[in-house]
Order: structure tokens, then sequence, then C-alpha cells
């Protein structure tokens, strides 16, 4: 049967038009779908942005922190309005280039909802496209907890377009988006108070991260609502504000009172509505697109990368997912996804990354035979300014084998460090191969290399 399409891909987000110019590149002829701005959730809504905006919540911190080298800083102001046009005009910028590399790819883009038909044949309004193999990369979307009132809450996707800075902000929810952005909005000069289900922020991370940030954001000004009954939460609007009433677990009740937006940032799941995948035999498990390690569905000849499979949740994942897709079926070359030591950064203040086992994850695989090497240190760069900021270190190893099995930074730059620790990880190196390394000094990330 003679099809449109070798490939064509519903989502131009990050892994979909990764994984179009890729297969494009092998020579395939493929279309690619979109009904929103390209470039998906990462690009648009999300970690550009949003690194956007913590570059800009730093300077009041380095305006503070030069005094102790000498500087004099006049008055400061900030213009909340100018950064958010700042941001989203870079936004388009990128959005332009998005469009750009379909096009020097010869990556065909349709522009609205790509419905399935049947598992060849794909509706985009009017008309139908059918392909050999189609690919669904539609992401995810955020989600608002079923509580009494959340509709006046915002998500993570509309706090970019808020034309007035908040001056005092409620955030439901601990995970990543919700502390980063509660760092953000603190920074600049909104009041916030993050409210959480249990005693601690960031589940799933290791505990000193966890213990580590959740202080310093404590230190930072930042208040939090703990052990919070989120079922029976109830937001009320007034003529002025946000009325916020918390149980707690405990049968207490806290009453805060926040300006007109409020933060709902409580998690992601795929985007699967209105894909018409009834009439496939794509399955959905838990929400999520069910994928074998090749990316393929229940459904031969439709694929399924990115955050839509509810796996690993970041971009460079669901492109890594991409390419290995266009390389396996258009480049000849059969590999897939490896998912073992994926190095993720937490954009607060104080910033953190990881990579590898937690503490107890370590533990849990391989008992007693762990060694947790700790470091915990003032840098140099806070001694001038008279700051008692820290920076965490912590390196987990198999004594079995002497492998480094986990690396976890809290502090400055810790983003940039931990990305090249992740390479040695990610090779296998032991403690030994880090000890044998001279470090670079006087630098924080020497620090991983002398830890004993």
């Amino acid at each position: 049967m003679s099809y449109d399409f070798d490939l064509f891909v519903i989502g131009a987000g990050s892994g979909g038009i990764a994984t179009a110019r890729r297969a494009a590149q092998h020579g395939a002829k493929v279309g690619i779908v979109e009904s929103d701005r390209l470039g998906g959730t990462c690009v648009n809504r999300g970690c550009v942005p949003k690194k956007l905006m913590v570059y800009a919540s730093h300077f009041p911190y380095q305006f503070e922190e030069s005094a102790g080298y000498g500087w004099t800083v006049g008055e400061t102001s900030f213009d909340w309005l100018k950064m958010i046009t700042a941001v989203n005009n870079e936004v388009d910028r990128l959005n332009g280039i998005y469009q750009r590399m379909l096009d020097n790819s010869e990556v065909k883009l349709y522009r609205g909802y790509g419905k399935f038909v049947d598992a060849h044949t794909i509706e985009i309004g009017e008309q139908k496209v059918t392909a050999e193999k189609i690919l669904i990369a539609v992401g995810g979307k955020p989600v608002k907890p079923d509580i009494k009132g959340i509709e006046h809450a915002i998500t993570s996707r509309e706090i970019f377009n808020v034309q007035e800075q908040p001056k005092r902000m409620v955030i439901i929810g601990g995970g990543y988006i919700g502390v980063e952005f509660a760092c953000i909005l603190n920074a600049l000069g909104t009041e916030v108070t993050v409210v959480i289900r249990g005693d601690k922020i960031l589940r799933g991370f290791d505990e000193d991260i966890r213990d580590e940030i959740q202080t310093g954001m404590k230190n930072h000004g930042i208040k939090f609502v703990t052990n919070c009954d989120c079922d029976r939460m109830v937001i009320e609007k007034t003529d002025s504000n946000l009325k916020i009433t918390v149980p707690t677990q405990d049968g207490q009740e806290t009453t805060i009172v926040a300006d007109a937006a409020s933060l709902s940032a409580t998690g992601r799941k795929p985007d699967l509505s209105n894909l018409g995948l009834e009439n496939t035999g794509v399955e959905i498990v838990k929400d999520a697109v069910a994928v074998d390690e090749y990316n393929k569905t229940a459904e031969d000849h439709i694929y399924a990368v990115g955050d839509c499979t509810d796996r690993i949740n970041l971009t460079p994942v669901a492109i890594n997912e991409g390419r290995a897709f266009a390389d396996t079926h258009f480049g000849g070359q059969s590999r897939k996804m490896s998912y073992e030591n994926i190095p993720t950064a937490v954009f607060t203040t104080p910033e953190a990354a990881t990579v590898g086992l937690t503490e107890a994850e370590a533990k849990e695989k391989y008992g007693d035979a762990i060694k947790v090497y700790r470091s915990k240190f003032r840098p140099m760069y806070y001694t001038l300014a008279g700051k008692e900021e820290k920076t965490l270190m912590k390196l987990i190893v198999d004594t079995n084998t002497d492998k480094v099995v986990g690396a976890h930074m809290v502090g400055d730059g810790a983003a940039e460090i931990i990305q090249g620790v992740a390479i040695a990880v990610k090779m296998g190196a032991t403690k030994a191969n880090f000890d044998a390394t001279v470090g670079i000094h006087p630098s924080s990330a020497e620090e991983f290399v002398t830890m004993r």
C-alpha cells in the first residue's frame, strides 16, 4: 500500500521535532502536526522561560552580596512586565527557529489537531493523511487537584502570561515545578506560601537533598504549610483576593490570603484527549500510552515517546527516545533508550542536581554494602559576602565494586557540575577513579574528588 508519509508525528514538541528531523535526515518522508506553538511545553511554558525567570531571580541576591566585595549598588527596582515581555519575546524567537529547522529538514508541518481515523490514517480538520508509521508525541498537561474552588487557581501554563506581579502567592504542591516557582517569585519580591501533603518537598529525591532545599527555602523567607489534608482545601474568590483555607492532618486549619493568582503545581499527566485512540489498538495504562523498550505501542506501526508515556518526564529523555526510534526504523541502527543514571536538576534557590541512586534506593539494592560520603561547606564566594549559604555534596558507593552509584549536590552551579559527574557515573567510574582525579582549586566542584 502507498502512504502519504513514511512517518507522521502527532505533536511538535521537543521529542516530536527531534524524531521528525532525525527520520528526515535518514531519508524518510515525514509529516508533523501541531495545534499549538512549536517546541512543546519545555520551550513555551516550561524549562526555557522558567530558567530565564530563574536568572532574573538571582539578581537581588547578587546585588546584596556584591557589597562584601567593595561594590556599592544604588537603588534598585524590578519591572515584572518588562521581564515577562522579554521572556515571551525569546520564546517567540525560538518558535521561529523550530519552524526553520523543520523547513530545512523538509518536514511538512500541519497546523491543527491530529486525530486517528485508523492505525495508518490521521485526520486534521477537513483533510486526512496516511503514514506507514505514526508517532505519538503529544506530551503532558498540568493536573489540578479536585478541591473546591480550584477553578480560581492558575497552573504553570498561565504564570508566564501574568501581567502584574502577585504580591502574595500560594503554591499548592511540592514537586519540582512548584518549588522552582516558589523560589523565583520569592526572590522577585512576592510573599510565597507552599502547601504540601507531607512534611517535605520533592518526593522521590534523596532525603538529604529534600531537607537541604527545604531548609534553604525557609531561610530565604518562603513559608510552608505541611501535612495538608488537601482534599478538604477550599479556595474562595473575594472582590480583591483569594482566601485559601487549608485543613491539616492534625485537625488544625490555616487560612491564607493571596492575590488574584494562586499557582496549582500538583503534577502533570499525559495529554491524550481527542486523539481518537479508540480507533486504534493502542493501550492506555495508568493514563499513559503503554510502549515497549523500542517505544512501540500495542498497535503495529504506532509508537510513542516523551511525557505521554509517563516514564521519565524530561525533555532530553523525549529527544533521545525519539532519535533512538528514528535511528532504529529509518537509519539502519537498532538502538533503544537507556534509563539508567539519567541526571536531573531542580532550579531552586539553593539549586540541586542529582544522578543515579538515592541513599534509600542504594540501601534497598545493595544493603549494608553501600558507603556514603558527604561534604557540607560554605563556598568561598560567600565568605566575603558574609552569608552562611551552604553547599552539600554526596557520593554513594557500592563497596562490592567500588562503583559510584549515586551523586547528589545542593548549591550554586549544581546542574553544571553534576552534568560532568554524570558522565563518570554513566561510565561506571569507581570511587578510586574519583580519588585519582586532580581537583580544580579553588572550586566547589573539586569536593567531588577529594571526599574521603
